[in-house]
């Protein structure tokens, strides 16, 4: 993967910016795009960092819904919790904890 910081593509391997914000990019566009900005609020309860897992980019409704359960049912075989479903019967997330207790969203 190649590494995006402050607009600017980087060579995979070089130092994170230091900067607010930093992306990690598949260069071929196929793979997920993470994106880690710096906050000025420091961790009172949650987690500061939080993921939000691409799963059904494109899909609506109950497809969408599907393939959130798919990859939800897949992550809690591998020890990931199921916090909630966040369902409209439209847009859809499922809000889940990591193995360590950190949250991250299916979106």
């Amino acid at each position: 993967m190649a590494a995006e910081a402050g607009g600017e593509a980087c060579a995979a391997g070089e130092p994170e910016d230091q900067g607010s914000r930093f992306a990690s990019v598949d260069p071929s566009g196929v793979g997920p795009r993470l994106f880690f900005q710096r906050v000025p609020e420091g961790k009172v309860v949650k987690n500061r960092g939080h993921l939000d897992v691409r799963v059904g980019t494109g899909l609506v409704g109950e497809e969408r819904l599907a393939a959130l359960e798919a990859e939800c049912a897949r992550l809690v075989a591998l020890g990931a919790v199921r916090e909630r479903l966040l369902y409209d019967g439209n847009d859809s997330c499922i809000v889940m904890q990591d193995i360590e207790g950190n949250e991250f969203c299916l979106d």
